[in-house]
């Protein structure tokens, strides 16, 4: 039995965690067959005619591409529109498609990370941090022939999610007393008397907003007719998880010595400036794509210069009138690299799959 999609998509998962994308983005499994073995893989930035004719001839069982198809509601799949033959010849050739797109923008090791690190960043931290809200903690006294079916209910009510990582938890055993009065029915022992029991001390954090539910949950799936719990709250932790990215450059450079180096870091053919090619900039925002809304943020926190992929010409004007350099070397080379990665670590995690970049997709954007 080999590898599936399923398998696959839920290590992309865990890379970028869906939760953590735009809003307004579709990201995850957008076309395919959790169970369908993979044994080829190609990576790209977007889903073009011709990546959909190398994907069929290759015989490749999964696209990753960075950005999504069917971005938009579809009402009809044909073969009359250019995106509808690229659904549809995906779909007879068994391709499935996965898209990752702003929640590996954005999350630790994304691409915002890998340019700071191309370009050498310190002390790099989120231009845009998530808001993770408040979390609380449950504790909850549980026997240990009910603890399983308490975790499991307090886990599928929003509980027990740490960044990434789900159903954590932490237990530690112990003893328990109770009285039951006349009025009682104790699971454990008589009523009339006081009784000690084995139990165990489970604690969950969970999110304020969800912690009524779980509670609720935890009560419904216990098998004591009071559980005895506590909710305690907890401090918000500040987090270096968010969209785009600032930090310091190791030494104050250029602008135009900047540039230079952005070229050589992504391997493209020339860059756009805005600002005064001779200006010095010591610290740079980051935002890969079409970012250009976020060099307000950058501004704000202390940048001389914001690098983007492209910016429109009204957002370049606001941005030079306002003292803020952009560097904008074009929105595929500000992403390509990320596509390379996702192959990289496939190759790694997966070695018996066949793992590549594709080799037709191509800046529609040409040089001369």
């Amino acid at each position: 039995m080999g590898l599936t999609v399923g398998q696959i998509a839920d290590y992309l998962e865990s890379l970028a965690a869906s939760s953590r994308a735009a809003e307004w983005d579709n990201v995850g499994l957008i076309l395919g067959d959790r169970s369908q073995i993979v044994r080829k893989i190609v990576t790209c930035l977007t889903v073009t005619p011709s990546v959909v004719e190398e994907a069929i001839e290759k015989q490749v069982d999964l696209l990753v591409t960075h950005h999504p198809m069917l971005f938009r509601p579809v009402q009809k799949v044909t073969a009359e529109t250019p995106q509808g033959r690229a659904v549809w010849h995906l779909i007879r050739a068994g391709v499935a498609v996965y898209s990752p797109h702003t929640a590996w923008d954005n999350c630790i090791g994304g691409i915002n990370d890998q340019l700071a690190g191309r370009l050498g960043l310190v002390d790099v931290r989120p231009l845009r941090p998530f808001d993770r809200g408040k979390n609380v903690k449950l504790v909850v006294f549980v026997p240990e022939n009910n603890l399983a079916a308490v975790m499991d209910a307090v886990f599928a009510a929003g509980a027990g999610i740490i960044g990434n990582y789900r159903e954590c938890s932490f237990r530690l055993a112990g003893r328990g007393t109770f009285f039951g009065t006349e009025n009682t029915n104790p699971t454990i022992g008589e009523r009339g008397r006081r009784e000690e029991v084995e139990e165990w001390r489970l604690e969950i954090v969970c999110p304020e907003s969800r912690i009524d539910a779980v509670v609720s949950a935890m009560r419904q799936a216990h098998s004591y007719e009071e559980p005895a719990y506590d909710v305690y709250p907890l401090r918000p932790e500040p987090t270096n998880v968010g969209e785009g990215r600032f930090g310091r450059l190791s030494q104050p450079l250029t602008l135009r010595t900047l540039a230079e180096q952005v070229k050589q870091a992504l391997h493209c053919p020339g860059v756009h400036l805005v600002g005064d090619p001779r200006q010095t900039v010591t610290q740079l925002g980051i935002a890969c794509g079409a970012g250009a809304e976020y060099w307000r943020e950058a501004k704000r926190k202390g940048c001389d210069a914001f690098l983007t992929g492209e910016a429109r010409f009204h957002e370049c004007l606001a941005a030079a009138a306002e003292g803020v350099a952009l560097i904008l070397p074009g929105h595929y080379a500000s992403e390509w690299l990320g596509v390379e990665r996702l192959a990289s670590l496939l190759a790694q995690q997966f070695p018996l799959v066949d793992v590549r970049c594709s080799e037709s997709d191509r800046d529609p954007l040409l040089w001369f």
